[in-house]
């Protein structure tokens, strides 16, 4: 039945996510897939509201349904309303296919409520048991998963339908976003050739000292190279870029941070010489864009959260000291596992990708 649903007449699937920025980014590759092998099929998503930017301009994407966690401020019975709206509002749009790529018991729920004859899951480890099953007509296993990027697993879930697997991720933008990044280096003198630099990550353990980091933009300035700094709106990343500027050359070195959409950021990214960042979504987005990318990485899995396919170098702090195991380590912690990272590495790093 799973294959033969693929010849449906106006044909409808549904992909469930409801993870972070990067994640959404990281289920690309099985939207492309199914787009190429079934180029008339009607593909939406289901995510969180906050994540809707990373797949808004995808072009093989139908509809996106968010759910808004603000919903919850709006007081039990309008949050309960919003929640019947989505239910229906999906249901109405009668799945043949539904394919949920999340772990949540509200995920399984939405997936069973859909009716589709055809509803796909992972076989979580911690999903084992008969309501998980109810939801889901098909479960694919989860038992290589520890030794596979998060692309490679996303596209495992393809497994059971005759859809070959398309593994490059792509950051969709607008001409529009590209325009209005432009004309913010415009209007600070920018031309064409820059480097962007994103030295935040909402998680501050993932990021590299403030005067490494300056140091490294000294360097580059001084070669001649004109920097570009980002990060998100959070004041903690906006007073980490402050921090780096106050340290750094006053020519050649302007901040964009919190000034752009991702999408945005994501246009000024694809046209930049260089990307240089820390493990974050930025840098996934520079390693879709195939702009050269120079990525710091700390105590993440690299199994799992490398840049995929990345055009360029990752340097892993933990070749220079120890770092803690992934699973044991404290977010709030304000220890920094990437300041093992010399500056040399990555100013050649730079150079090497620059020439």
């Amino acid at each position: 039945m799973m294959n033969n649903i693929l010849n449906t007449p106006d044909l409808r699937i549904l992909l469930i996510k409801l993870r972070h920025h990067g994640d959404m980014l990281l289920t690309t590759p099985v939207i492309n897939s199914l787009r190429q092998s079934l180029p008339d099929a009607q593909i939406d998503v289901l995510l969180y509201e906050e994540t809707r930017d990373m797949l808004a301009a995808h072009p093989a994407i139908n509809t996106i349904y968010g759910i808004d966690r603000k919903w919850k401020q709006l007081g039990t019975l309008k949050h309960l309303q919003k929640e019947w709206q989505l239910l229906r509002a999906l249901r109405a749009r009668q799945y043949h296919l539904v394919i949920n790529l999340a772990d949540q018991w509200r995920s399984a729920i939405v997936t069973r409520f859909t009716g589709a004859p055809v509803r796909l899951g992972f076989g979580f480890n911690k999903r084992k048991n008969a309501f998980w099953r109810f939801c889901h007509t098909g479960l694919v296993s989860v038992a290589n998963h520890n030794v596979l990027h998060t692309v490679e697993q996303n596209l495992s879930i393809l497994s059971p339908l005759s859809v070959p697997p398309v593994s490059t991720v792509t950051m969709s933008y607008s001409a529009d976003d590209w325009n209005f990044a432009r004309q913010k280096l415009t209007a600070q003198g920018i031309g064409d050739r820059y480097i962007v630099i994103q030295p935040t990550s909402r998680w501050f353990f993932k990021c590299w000292d403030e005067n490494k980091m300056a140091q490294t933009i000294t360097a580059l300035q001084q070669e001649g190279h004109t920097i570009v700094l980002t990060a998100g709106p959070d004041k903690k990343e906006l007073s980490m870029v402050d921090r780096i500027l106050r340290a750094s050359p006053q020519t050649g070195v302007i901040s964009l941070a919190g000034e752009l959409s991702l999408r945005q950021l994501a246009s000024l990214i694809d046209h930049a010489d260089l990307f240089i960042g820390v493990d974050s979504v930025p840098m996934h987005m520079a390693a879709a864009l195939q702009t050269p990318c120079v990525a710091l990485f700390g105590p993440s899995k690299l199994t799992f959260w490398s840049p995929w396919q990345v055009n360029g170098e990752v340097i892993w702090a933990g070749n220079f000291g120890p770092l803690p195991d992934p699973d044991a380590v404290d977010t709030k912690t304000s220890e920094r596992y990437l300041d093992a990272i010399p500056v040399d590495a990555v100013v050649d790093a730079a150079k090497r990708y620059l020439a």
